[in-house]
């Protein structure tokens, strides 16, 4: 059973989290967070050591807690990419975070856990496609990114995008991007043509 510090800095995650989703990290305030979280900011200072760090916290949480819920699985990357793609509708504010990210951290080092996730699903691409599980079109790497980007497609779709797939619910939007990376990686006649 978590103590009151873990279940203190777990409210302080858990408020960060929706306060860096909604405002970034530099509009975002410490006291917001604290009077979210039911504490004092004193003890983000005491947890996290600053608002940047803070941040890094969350960010590393979001990352964990993706590749723990939503594994790559080579084998089956239309069934991945769909699950990723429920997971950020049901959760958006994961999205907004990572944007929030590549808006305001962009000359920043890259996460480390970050770095290492995606190293090794782009290593899982790699095995599938020496396999023959995968067609060997893409590199690992472009291969994995395509399938991301389509995952996120819903989150970062423009209002007026969005209009156009309204009457379609969260399941009929991810077996979209199911059918998209199934069709990405069919392999069929011509999918090289024209690469260099």
């Amino acid at each position: 059973m978590p103590g009151k510090a873990d279940a203190t800095r777990q409210r302080l995650l858990d408020a960060a989290l929706e306060e860096f989703a909604e405002y970034g990290i530099a509009g975002a305030r410490v006291d917001r967070v604290a009077a979210l979280a039911g504490t004092n900011k004193a003890q983000i200072y005491h947890y996290f050591g600053s608002k940047d760090q803070l941040f890094d916290a969350v960010f590393n949480r979001i990352v964990e807690g993706i590749v723990r819920e939503t594994p790559i699985d080579a084998h089956d990357l239309p069934g991945y990419a769909a699950a990723l793609a429920r997971g950020y509708e049901a959760h958006p504010q994961v999205m907004r975070l990572a944007t929030w990210q590549r808006l305001e951290r962009a000359d920043d080092p890259p996460v480390p856990l970050a770095v290492q996730s995606m190293t090794h699903k782009a290593e899982a691409i790699a095995k599938a496609q020496a396999e023959g599980v995968l067609p060997a079109d893409f590199p690992p790497g472009v291969l994995l990114s395509l399938v991301l980007h389509l995952a996120s497609v819903w989150t970062a779709v423009s209002p007026e995008s969005a209009a156009l797939v309204d009457s379609t619910t969260p399941d009929e939007r991810a077996r979209y991007v199911e059918d998209a990376v199934r069709r990405l990686i069919s392999g069929g006649p011509g999918a090289t043509e024209g690469r260099a």
